[in-house]
């Protein structure tokens, strides 16, 4: 499959549903975001796509068999293509499914989102050479880059039990921390919680166990993308993550958003992919015309923080710090064809976090690690407090946009946690 622009795309296209024609939302009839939704006090899973600030139940509209979103993201892609352009044709202003689907939605004021489905196995990459070498920076003055972060994309592989959806609030974890000061180490609640942005890249298909997924196919095996915070303890981390890496600093939450954007609604913000000038080119099987031509993907994103204080007052938050996608360092095929070159099978519904995504400038950095210089220097926030690391009662969310001229504007929503005091 190669990416195209068809009739779905077009920016004069509008709905049946007219909240979906407002300039402002996040989903217009270009998006079509897949995600799961139950009724309120109904116990079953529906599989949806987000229209406005309406959901419609995939399976009520006859375009599925079932409420099965792992069956849907086992389609190859050619026929997760064509059931985009089904919905998409029968959302739109004058469609004769207009009377038929309309008893197939369902205000998104009303349900309950959630996972979009059901994860698999997750691992973690580090995609963002910006949020690296910064880090690097506090951790390591005289060495920030390792020298083969620019050869081999880095990952781990991470606990997809913990991953909550968007909405639900975690406690602050416990773990084993040592100060510098201390000969033994110190079982207590973390004392320096953070966030990261990223997005996380959600499998359809994927492989048979020993197959390699080669570049030029990699994203065929992509359903698409959401928003994903992999919530971190930055003190238990700088204890234990030497010499295997990170474990209980990163396992205890991660959230991800409802909706997963596909590959295919991406098709118009994809720009080029490429190296900084003087840096090494990938080995070969990183690295494709196809990818150098359209590797990348314009994606805005935004951090805000909204303190249990600004809740009290009824305040939405305050942005934090923005970045973009196209800036990270290892594009979605490279992920892809990297983690399955030693033949490691992928499943649908997997998932990879991208890693921290942040970008060149001092206040585009995906972390609070990065903004607050590892919390020696806290930013001050408009109401007047002031955050070094997350405090109990605190909210992240992260939203995300892609917008280009000629083309309408579309979003992946929001995530959204909230942290709550250690049990101990």
């Amino acid at each position: 499959m190669t990416l195209a622009l068809d009739a779905t795309h077009d920016a004069a296209r509008l709905s049946w549903v007219e909240s979906a024609n407002d300039p402002a939302t996040d989903f217009p009839i270009q998006n079509l975001p897949f995600g799961r939704f139950r009724v309120q006090n109904e116990g079953a899973w529906c599989v949806g796509v987000a229209i406005g600030d309406q959901v419609l139940d995939l399976q009520d509209a006859g375009l599925v068999p079932n409420s099965d979103m792992r069956s849907i993201m086992g389609l190859d892609a050619l026929a997760r293509r064509q059931l985009r352009q089904s919905i998409s044709a029968g959302l739109t202003q004058g469609s004769a499914q207009h009377s038929s689907w309309k008893a197939a939605l369902h205000a998104l004021s009303g349900v309950e989102l959630g996972l979009p489905c059901d994860i698999g196995d997750y691992t973690d990459f580090y995609t963002s050479i910006h949020h690296a070498t910064t880090i690097g920076k506090q951790l390591r003055p005289d060495n920030p880059l390792l020298p083969n972060y620019q050869w081999v994309p880095i990952g781990y592989h991470g606990r997809a039990s913990s991953i909550l959806p968007s909405g639900e609030s975690f406690r602050r974890p416990m773990g084993q921390t040592k100060a510098p000061d201390q000969d033994r180490p110190a079982l207590g609640p973390s004392r320096k919680l953070d966030y990261e942005l990223e997005l996380g890249i959600v499998i359809a298909q994927g492989n048979a166990l020993g197959e390699v997924i080669a570049m030029n196919h990699a994203e065929d095996q992509v359903f698409g993308l959401a928003l994903f915070n992999d919530w971190s303890a930055r003190d238990i981390q700088a204890w234990e993550y030497q010499p295997l890496g990170p474990f209980l600093a990163k396992n205890f939450a991660s959230t991800l958003s409802p909706w997963v954007v596909t590959l295919d609604a991406l098709a118009p913000y994809r720009v080029p992919f490429s190296r900084p000038e003087g840096d090494p080119q990938p080995l070969p099987y990183l690295d494709s015309e196809r990818n150098r031509l359209t590797g990348g993907i314009s994606i805005e994103l935004e951090v805000w923080l909204q303190t249990a204080q600004m809740r009290q007052a009824g305040q939405a938050g305050e942005q934090l710090s923005q970045a973009n996608y196209r800036d990270a360092y290892w594009s979605v095929s490279q992920l892809v064809a990297h983690h399955t070159v030693n033949g490691c099978n992928l499943r649908p519904g997997d998932l990879f976090g991208t890693g921290t995504l942040s970008g060149p400038a001092p206040d585009q950095g995906g972390s609070l690690m990065e903004l607050s210089a590892g919390g020696k220097k806290p930013l001050q926030l408009a109401n007047g407090e002031a955050r070094g690391w997350l405090e109990d009662g605190d909210t992240v969310i992260l939203r995300g946009y892609c917008q280009r001229e000629g083309f309408r504007r579309i979003g992946l929503g929001e995530c959204r946690g909230t942290v709550l005091a250690s049990r101990c």
